[in-house]
């Protein structure tokens, strides 16, 4: 089941918390971009997180295209035309606007929680 969050609480927290409460954001984001996309095996929010940090930002910045996909395809099981943001999202995220990047990110995610899958 996929949250709905409110972008600009997300966004107020993070900023407030000087961060910290968006890696928890990114967690949230990339275990909902696996449940919408069905693909729950792909890498969960703490990998993402911990990856993310090791490799100093370098899979985020791979994960950030990947979500594009994955949201591409979930749009496609719900029936909606194809919007691969990828290139958006990574773009974002390789110019320093990675919170722009996940408010877009949030929003597709939360227009896709009352959309149910096309069968």
């Amino acid at each position: 089941m996929i949250q709905r969050r409110s972008i600009v609480v997300c966004i107020l927290l993070s900023l407030v918390t000087c961060g910290i409460y968006g890696l928890y954001w990114l967690a949230c984001l990339a275990n909902d971009t696996n449940t919408a996309s069905g693909r729950n095996n792909d890498t969960s929010g703490g990998m993402v997180v911990l990856l993310s940090i090791v490799t100093c930002n370098i899979y985020h910045i791979y994960w950030m295209y990947k979500a594009g996909e994955k949201i591409d395809a979930a749009r496609q099981m719900r029936g909606l035309p194809s919007q691969n943001n990828g290139l958006v999202y990574l773009l974002l995220t390789l110019f320093g606007f990675s919170i722009i990047a996940w408010a877009l990110l949030q929003n597709e995610l939360n227009n896709m929680s009352d959309a149910r899958p096309a069968m």
